[in-house]
């Protein structure tokens, strides 16, 4: 197949550059973005709605998942400016309020772990949520953002980290390898799966590329893109044995 000729085997199913199906017993890694692919919402924007600043933010966060913003850095710091006042108690209402799996989402993960692949959770979003996250769906792995609290409030700041001081793209694609080292396996073992732009340099990485409802550039890009329907319909291209 020409890599670059999409086709589309089933209804809001592409594939491109292979011949399905695979096997999920020739992968050893999964790595999830969060924030509209392994949940259904923007955590960032919908924190933002407590402070009455939902569409400012929303505008910029979707400039950056099409890519039209080339540094993301900035531009998660300028909407993490914009949450300052915000408190921790917001955000639990974000979590148990407006915070649902996608479809598909815990399907496609129990598959996953019962074929032996560990997982891995990959965020430009902030650990208040991808702790949860990983803890729901009993991940192996996790990577994103701290947003720095005081005395029960978001100060507008995110507070570094050993590995660096933001998630962004370049980080993900580093995490994805330095797991993959970690493991002792090939990066060409992983799968990747992602929405926005930020998700491309670890989606190149891996042996799998999935967009997931993504953006134009992303769909454009992956091996696989799921256009309707669940994260399980994965496995209608790379199948449990």
């Amino acid at each position: 197949m020409n890599p670059t000729s999409p086709s589309e085997i089933r209804p809001g199913l592409t594939v491109r550059g292979f011949t399905p199906p695979l096997h999920l017993h020739d992968f050893k890694l999964i790595a999830f973005d969060m924030d509209s692919t392994l949940i259904n919402i923007e955590c960032v924007d919908e924190i933002a709605d407590a402070a009455g600043r939902k569409a400012e933010v929303a505008a910029i966060t979707e400039a950056a998942m099409r890519g039209e913003i080339t540094d993301y850095k900035e531009s998660l710091r300028q909407r993490v400016a914009l949450l300052k006042g915000v408190t921790v108690a917001h955000m639990q209402q974000v979590y148990d309020q407006r915070l649902q799996l996608n479809p598909g989402a815990a399907e496609l993960v129990a598959a996953c772990q019962a074929a032996g692949l560990k997982t891995l959770l990959v965020s430009g979003g902030f650990t208040f949520f991808t702790d949860r996250i990983r803890d729901r769906l009993g991940l192996d792995f996790t990577r994103s953002n701290v947003l720095d609290v005081q005395d029960g409030v978001l100060t507008g700041r995110m507070v570094d980290q050993p590995w660096g001081d933001i998630c962004d793209g370049a980080e993900k694609r580093r995490m994805l390898l330095e797991t993959c080292a970690q493991l002792g396996i090939e990066p060409r073992q992983a799968i990747a799966m992602g929405d926005g732009a930020n998700d491309l340099p670890m989606m190149g990485a891996a042996g799998l590329s999935v967009a997931y409802h993504a953006k134009p550039a992303v769909r454009a890009q992956a091996m696989v893109a799921i256009d309707s329907g669940g994260l399980d319909r994965l496995l209608e291209v790379v199948q449990a044995d």
